[in-house]
């Protein structure tokens, strides 16, 4: 959701935290010790794909249920895999890697099971009219789809009616807008009020290069956020009843 320094991208991409165990090791004591289990998360791990498919067909086989599966194995590599990058020990392709093994995974099962895995929660994203830098919801898009929400990515340069139209059809618990440009970030206030017509309250969160704290605080659905990692942990307390108020005082600056 967020467009991130380069800068701090490169940082992020080549300097680890320093830890006695490797990433490697650091999972394996996460794995699940059933083995079935265990050969999946450690495909979605590795983001190997082809081999997602191979365990998840053998445990099939084995009589596992697969869209037990979804929740048992392929939302649980991807959690060790979140776990790990916030921790620094893995870096922003390894996530992006692992949640196309997780997706891949995840279809296969839909596809055996001929049902639905039911999400935590839907999430509407875009990034603003008159902006075309997506990189920030990329990666936001990534976080929260590795962590089970269903996101509704409407792209970028996205008109102010069409964030609304999306907002009333999917009813999502939370609204993430993108802008890097001060020309264009004025159109959230607009947005804001749109949803306070529609008699729809839920968190605005917005960041981006040209954003500020300051600026989100000015209407009343605004959530700053200048890391898109924290973007999951918001949608998690969202879902446990925690206020727009509230949000703002755990993760706005004081």
């Amino acid at each position: 959701m967020l467009d991130i320094d380069p800068t701090g991208i490169l940082v992020r991409y080549n300097v680890k935290l320093e830890s006695e165990l490797s990433s490697d090791e650091v999972a394996r004591e996460l794995f699940p010790t059933d083995i079935m289990l265990r050969n999946i998360v450690e495909a979605v791990f590795e983001g190997d794909e082809d081999e997602v498919i191979v365990a998840l067909k053998d445990a099939i086989k084995a009589g596992k249920d697969p869209i037990s599966l979804i929740d048992d194995a392929l939302m649980v590599g991807m959690g060790i895999v979140s776990q790990l990058y916030d921790e620094g020990l893995l870096f922003l392709p390894d996530v992006i890697i692992a949640s196309h093994a997780m997706s891949d995974g995840i279809e296969h099962c839909k596809q055996i099971s001929g049902k639905n895995h039911e999400c935590k929660g839907t999430v509407v994203s875009y990034v603003v009219e008159g902006d075309i830098h997506d990189i920030g919801k990329k990666i936001l898009t990534v976080l929260l789809k590795s962590n089970g929400y269903e996101v509704i990515d409407l792209g970028s340069d996205v008109p102010t009616d069409q964030v609304i139209s999306a907002v009333l059809k999917h009813k999502p618990i939370m609204l993430t807008g993108t802008s890097l440009m001060t020309t264009t970030m004025y159109s959230f206030m607009e947005v804001n009020a749109r949803l306070l017509e529609n008699d729809i309250r839920i968190p605005f969160v917005c960041g981006g290069g040209a954003v500020t704290q300051d600026f989100v605080m000015n209407y009343e659905l605004g959530i700053y956020c200048e890391d898109a990692a924290i973007v999951p942990k918001i949608a998690d307390l969202i879902l446990k009843n925690k206020s727009i108020e509230e949000l703002r005082e755990q993760f706005h600056v004081h």
